[in-house]
This record gives structure tokens, sequence and C-alpha cells, in this order.
């Protein structure tokens, strides 16, 4: 609403009203007019300052000059208005990103904040572990045994130290005499296998009979390791991509534990074949003991300076052999957290992508990004043969039960099966195009080899005929397992399903 004054009939700066004749003035006018004839110049009654209203009003709008009648005249106030529009914007705009840039130092300086406290905590768990496992000890030789835990941690020369400290005649004498136990218990069995095994004929009619897709995160999707209990296969262990481990019964089809720990994803996972406690490794530098039963972490074995890629379980069941980016193998204790030995092939120089104990345990198997395979000789620490021919990183290896046997793939869309006592491959299995190997696992007899990876397909040893091919994965199968004498057989993939397979 526009008021006028009554006087100049112009729109009034300071407006105020008359309460003689209500008409609205100019204050400035109308004081003047008051001044020199004290009446109302409406209807000449008497009126005094004192009786004006002020009008309050916000910002009033001035008609437009005389000069703003014509058409360029309008264009110019036009364009004048526009520029102070532009001139009002940019303004803001400047002061939108000086605010942005303030929220964005904010943020930074509290995700930093938030990462030393995290370090710090993680630091302080870690020196109450290590408290923990020095306390038994301490009446003994504590002097030597200080020094020995940060051997471990920094990875560099001191790790000789640690290695003489680790690796003592008992522990070697121990790994002798397992290695010496499984090897006549294999001769007794000889080439005979159980009478449970399911046959290639029967299990050449397996079917997809059940799948469970919500044991991980969907928000992160992707189930990235798969393995099972060996004594009790109904029990099942996987590792995801929403950096949880998770127990699962198949029998009762439900989630026992859920471990939460990890900082990034997990990428291997194994089920102690004894005890209620399982193993995972990530991409955090980190291994990580679970109690199942209690559904926590009760030991974090930092062997690494880098990402773990591979986790393999000694036949003692004490120890775990380790594979990383950082270019080193470890053998560690699980019992007390502490590396044994860490070894690296100087040579070489480049990242391990898996790692596997033969079943004797006095030899295991590593796969490197340079699409080596090394044997190494675990007692001596020396890298003892390797198999060249693949291309690519190597992605899996797995040793037949048999002990005489390698499986191997890499990103090269092959199989190559290697025989151990003649050092040499003596069969290639060339897969379809740009197929992607993920894991391979011979079941408990050594009968049969699961692949798994752009698809499922399981061979039958000797012949290395294809019995079996399972596609219902619509993503990338990570991990695959038989049940105990092959009586179903089991898959995780990147679709966050776990399935099992059988007649």
């Amino acid at each position: 609403m526009s008021l006028v004054c009554a006087i100049s009939n112009e729109v009034p700066e300071h407006p105020c009203v008359s309460p003689v004749s209500n008409q609205v003035f100019e204050r400035r006018l109308i004081e003047k007019y008051i001044a020199e004839n004290g009446a109302d110049p409406i209807n000449g009654q008497p009126l005094s300052e004192e009786q004006l209203i002020d009008i309050k009003v916000s910002h009033p709008i001035r008609p437009k000059a005389p000069s703003a009648t014509s058409i360029p005249a309008i264009l110019k106030a036009l364009q004048d208005e526009w520029d102070a529009v532009m001139l009002h914007s940019f303004t803001l705009r400047q002061q939108l990103q000086t605010t942005r840039q303030e929220l964005s130092h904010a943020l930074y300086q509290h995700d930093a904040a938030c990462r030393v406290i995290a370090r710090l905590t993680k630091e302080v768990t870690a020196a109450r572990e290590a408290l923990a496992t020095l306390k038994p000890q301490a009446g003994l030789v504590v002097p030597q045994a200080a020094p020995a835990q940060p051997s471990v941690v920094a990875g560099g020369e001191p790790m000789d130290v640690n290695e003489q400290v680790g690796m003592t005649p008992e522990i070697i004498q121990k790994l002798q005499d397992k290695a010496t136990v499984l090897t006549t218990e294999r001769k007794k069995r000889g080439k005979t296998v159980p009478e449970e095994l399911v046959r290639a004929e029967d299990l050449s009619k397996y079917r997809q009979v059940s799948s469970h897709v919500g044991l991980h995160s969907a928000s992160i999707p992707g189930i990235l390791c798969l393995d099972l209990c060996p004594s009790d296969t109904n029990k099942v262990l996987t590792g995801g991509a929403d950096k949880n481990v998770v127990v699962f019964d198949k029998h009762e089809e439900q989630i026992v534990a859920t471990l939460k720990g990890h900082t990034k994803k997990v990428t291997s996972v194994i089920y102690h074949p004894s005890q209620s406690v399982v193993f995972s490794a990530s991409p955090d530098s980190t291994i990580r003991v679970w109690s199942v039963s209690a559904g926590n972490c009760v030991q974090v074995v930092r062997a690494h300076e880098a990402g773990v890629t591979g986790l393999s379980l000694h036949a003692t069941g004490d120890y775990l052999l380790s594979s990383s980016e950082d270019q080193y193998w470890a053998f560690s204790d699980i019992q007390t957290g502490r590396v044994l030995t860490k070894v690296t092939d100087e040579t070489a120089g480049c990242a391990l992508t898996c790692a596997q104990f033969h079943p004797d345990g006095l030899i295991f198997g590593t796969g490197t990004a340079d699409s080596q395979i090394k044997i190494w000789d675990l007692k001596e620490r020396t890298n003892v043969a390797n198999f060249p021919g693949h291309s690519g990183p190597v992605t899996a290896i797995a040793f037949s039960e048999n002990g005489y046997y390698l499986a191997t793939g890499a990103q090269d869309s092959s199989l190559k099966l290697w025989d151990l006592r003649k050092l040499k491959n003596f069969k290639t299995i060339t897969l379809d195009n740009n197929y992607e190997v993920k894991s391979l696992v011979f079941d408990q007899s050594g009968t049969y080899l699961a692949v798994g990876g752009s698809d499922i397909r399981v061979y039958i040893c000797k012949q290395w005929s294809e019995v079996l091919n399972f596609t219902e994965h619509t993503g990338l199968v990570t991990g695959v397992a038989f049940g105990e004498h092959a009586q179903f057989l089991s898959s995780t993939g990147m679709d966050r399903s776990l399935k099992f397979y059988s007649l």
C-alpha cells in the first residue's frame, strides 16, 4: 500500500496522520504548516505537533520521477536496478563461498581429531594387550621380553632379533612332530577314499537348495571370503565388505555371532577345527582372533605394515601364516599374538597376494602380484621352489589333501595344477575369456577341486574333468567350500548371498 501526503501529493519519507482530519502528511511539511497557522490544512481546525501520530512503514516506495515516463528512461532505471541486483548476488555468492570454506575446514579439523582419537584408542588397546601378554613372563626374562614386541611391529632390521627369540627349537620340534603324525596317518589311509564320500555321478546332480542374503550389510554389499569348520561343516564363517565377520549355522539357518572390530573390509577368514575360535584378516593390517561363544575379539596380531592378503592355520591349530602387501609373510602364535618370524624375498620386491599351508605344515605356498608361486620351507625360512607360468597377480592357491598337488589361479583366466614331487606344471585348465578365479578348494579327501569366480565349477581330480557348473550368483563368486564328505557345496559372492548346493 502506498501513502500519499495530502499537501505534496507525494509518498512521504516520514508519514504521520492528523487525528483532526484523518489525513496523511509528510511530517516535515505539516510541522511547518502548524508552526505558521496552528490549524489542520484540510478543515482548518486547531492542531498541534503533539497531536500528530507517526505511521510505521518499511521502505516506502516512492513513485518514479516524471523523467522516468519515457521508454529510454525506464530502460535505464531497469538497467540500474538489474546491476544492483547482480552486485548484491555476487556479494552473496562470495559470502557463501567463504562460509563453505570455513565449514570444510571445521569438518576437516573434526575428522582429524576423530582419527587421532581412534589411533590413540588403538594404541592404548595394543599396549594393554601387550601388557597382558607380558605379565605372565614378568618373573622370567623381562629385559628380553620387552624389546621383542616392538621389533615385531617395526618390521625392519630388528626383526632378526625377534626371529631368534621366536622360532625356538621347541617350536620347530613341535612342527616336525605334527608333520610326522600327519604323514603317518596319510600313509595309513593310502589311496582309499571314505565310503561316505559323494560319488561323481551324484555330485553332478547337485542343485541349489538354499540361499541366505541377510548375513552382511546391504549398504556395503559383498561377502568376500568363506570357510567351514573342519570338525562340523554346518558351522559357516564369512567375512564381508561391511567390515564384519559372521558365524552362521547351516542346520538352524540362523546367525550365531556377528563379530565387529575391523576398520576395513574382511578379506580372509578361518574357522579353528577344534576350538570355538575364528580368525580374520583385513586390509587394515591386522589379524584378529575371535571367540565365537563370547562374541568378542580375544587377540589382535599386528604382523604387517600393510593390508593382510592371505591367512592359513597350521595343522597344530596354534600358529597362523599370513601374507601381506608389505611383501612379507609372517608366522604368528595365536595364543600370545606374537609374531615368531617374518620373512620377505628381497630379490622379488613384490606384494604377496595369498598364502596356504601344505597339509603337513612344514612347507607352504605364497602367490605374488607379479604372477609367481613361491614354495617356502618353514623351519629354514627359505624359498625352496618357484613356479612361474601365470600372467597377472596370483589370486588363489590350494594344496590337495594327499600333499602331491598344488592348484593355482591368477588373473589370466586359467587354472594350473603343479606336481610337488616333480616341481612342474602337469595340467593347465583354460577357462572362459575374462574368467576371474577368486577361490580354490579341494575337498577333505582330495577327490574334487572347486573353483569360484565368474561362476562355480567342480572338477574331479586325476581326470580333471568338469562335473558341475553353477551360475546362480548374480555377482562375482568370492568363496567356495565343501561340506563333510562333499555332501554339500557352499559359496559366497558379491551379491551378498551365501548359497548351499546338494541333492
